[in-house]
């Protein structure tokens, strides 16, 4: 049973089913890991119930985005020990209001992110910080790919297929993988590694992208494909 099946009405899984979409694509040969916003501004500063954490970081995904940030661990440890490159995304260390742009038109609480606790909460989270090596992205909107050099960066690894993790799933998580998608990457959704501060959303994307745009694939998938690579993938001049 898929995370979704419980909020497809019957005529929704009928007519998917009938017109064909869902179809697997499966992993290519290059994979690269590609981490979505994993910084305190949207786990917190600590596991505790969403409702709890979300009075200090507006953004924050609460328990969930702690378990995420668990299993990110787990994906990430057996990326390195074959040398997948690996790329963060978090955003700008100062911003402005033009630099922010229509961000808040739609959140009440958005004058917060003018302070410094914004800034010191785009740091990625100690758990799973980027190492030596990995490159960490700046960007000012949903996508990882929007105003970045990830697609140039992408394209000199020759990688094909991007494994995406992070949040939020129905926010900079779609919208990365639906680029990735448009630059005709194979994409796979690590499904215990991303995650939402709805409940709704993060399943109904997730079979949206599933249906159209990815594959919504488990870590112990995932781990069995990387585990099967070979070390020398990404050597220099390869």
């Amino acid at each position: 049973m898929a995370t979704w099946d419980d909020i497809l009405t019957e005529r929704d899984e009928e007519v998917f089913a009938k017109s064909g979409y869902g179809k697997r694509a499966g992993f290519g040969q290059r994979p690269a890991v590609l981490v979505i916003d994993m910084n305190y501004n949207f786990v917190g500063d600590r596991p505790e119930p969403i409702l709890k954490s979300i009075e200090r970081f507006r953004n924050s995904c609460g328990e969930e985005g702690w378990e995420g940030v668990y299993r990110i661990r787990e994906l990430l440890e057996a990326a390195r020990k074959k040398h997948l490159p690996t790329f963060y995304t978090t955003a700008h260390e100062r911003g402005t209001p033009v630099a922010f742009g229509r961000w808040h038109g739609k959140n009440s609480r958005g004058a917060e992110d003018m302070r410094d606790a914004w800034v010191k909460g785009n740091e990625i989270v100690a758990e799973i910080a980027p190492q030596d090596g990995d490159i960490v992205v700046r960007k000012q909107k949903p996508s990882a790919f929007f105003g970045t050099p990830l697609i140039s960066m992408l394209n000199e690894l020759h990688a094909d297929t991007v494994l995406v993790a992070g949040c939020t799933t129905s926010g900079c998580v779609r919208a990365s993988v639906i680029d990735a998608f448009s630059y005709n990457f194979r994409v796979a959704v690590v499904e215990e590694c991303v995650f939402d501060r709805g409940q709704a959303s993060h399943k109904i994307n997730l079979f949206d992208m599933n249906a159209k745009y990815a594959d919504v694939v488990s870590l112990r998938e995932t781990l069995e494909y990387v585990r099967s690579l070979p070390e020398t993938l990404f050597a220099p001049g390869l």
